[in-house]
């Protein structure tokens, strides 16, 4: 049986139109996604207001969601629409305020070659409470290692999808970093550029101006993403689309991740590990301190999700109607 040590708050979660015990097993070892990879899922964030929890941008991921297993060919057994209610219902179940919330698409028990074309898909859905990614590094700055291998390349396959099997080159980079004593990796792509994190998109601040990077530089382009240039424009914030050098990387005056899991973290020093023939190198970020538009971000993302901003309230769905 398994505990929630690491999921706290999570009482159930839905599986095929029914709820169980967080505790209860209910997946075959001999499923298809097990042993390759072939899944999809999103990351989803509920946070606590004056009008109760409310689900942030939840049609967007949803939308997201099925455009990935799309892009998997599967055959799904549930619409937006009831994806969506059943993500809320097990909210109320499990009388969360806040939470992560985690929808899976996956192939199931049914065949173990390598085409699962007799494995149905399968649908469970987890949410729990779960803080910043990066912990305490969103008010300190985090301090990331670029890896010495080089991000998927969006000419294999399309990194618009959210696919399961993909997120093994994270978990391995990921690991390295920490292993290393850093907080977070960061990729570059292929044509030499950075590229993001292992589930993060990167930002950079130089003079005033903010900027990214698009799906041509080997990037899932982020709700998260997508959401800071909408603030950023309304607050009168320049910002730019394109390829970010590692040289713009490290001369920027300010940088940040952004996700749906680690919310906005400041980057206040990076390693450049990118070539294994050449010594390691560390660069600090502008001061290395974290920078004052990272700082008007973060506090109007913070009140974006949590209501306190009626203009962005378009992007809250409660979940107690």
């Amino acid at each position: 049986m398994f505990d929630n040590t690491h999921f706290p708050g999570a009482k159930k979660y839905w599986h095929m139109g029914t709820f169980y015990d967080w505790s209860r097993p209910n997946i075959h070892p001999m499923s298809h996604a097990l042993h390759y990879g072939t899944s999809v899922f999103e990351g989803i964030r509920a946070y606590n207001t004056a009008n109760g929890p409310a689900i942030f941008r939840l049609p967007e991921h949803i939308d997201r969601f099925l455009h990935s297993a799309s892009v998997l060919r599967m055959e799904v057994p549930y619409s937006k629409e009831e994806i969506i209610n059943a993500i809320k219902t097990l909210m109320k179940e499990n009388k969360l305020d806040s939470a992560y919330i985690r929808p899976l698409f996956f192939s199931s028990y049914g065949n173990l070659g390598l085409v699962p074309k007799f494995s149905p898909v399968e649908l469970t859905i987890g949410a729990w409470e779960w803080g910043a990614y990066l912990g305490e590094k969103m008010e300190i700055g985090a301090h990331v290692y670029i890896v010495p291998f080089k991000r998927i390349h969006h000419s294999q396959f399309d990194m618009t999808a959210k696919l399961g099997g993909v997120y093994v080159q994270s978990a391995i980079c990921g690991l390295l970093a920490r292993s290393l004593g850093y907080d977070e990796a960061v990729f570059l792509n292929l044509e030499g550029n950075i590229a993001e994190g292992p589930g993060e998109n990167i930002l950079i601040v130089k003079e005033g101006i903010l900027k990214t990077n698009d799906k041509s530089e080997s990037i899932l382009e982020g709700i998260t993403r997508t959401t800071i240039l909408n603030i950023a424009e309304d607050l009168g914030i320049p910002s730019s689309v394109g390829p970010i050098t590692k040289e713009e990387f490290f001369q920027a005056d300010e940088g940040f991740f952004s996700g749906t899991a680690v919310e906005i973290a400041p980057i206040v020093c990076v390693t450049d590990a990118s070539d294994p023939k050449v010594s390691k190198k560390d660069y600090t970020i502008g001061s290395g301190k974290v920078g004052n538009i990272s700082q008007k971000l973060v506090k109007t993302y913070k009140d974006a999700v949590t209501g306190k901003i009626k203009e962005y309230e378009k992007w809250l769905t409660y979940v107690y109607d």
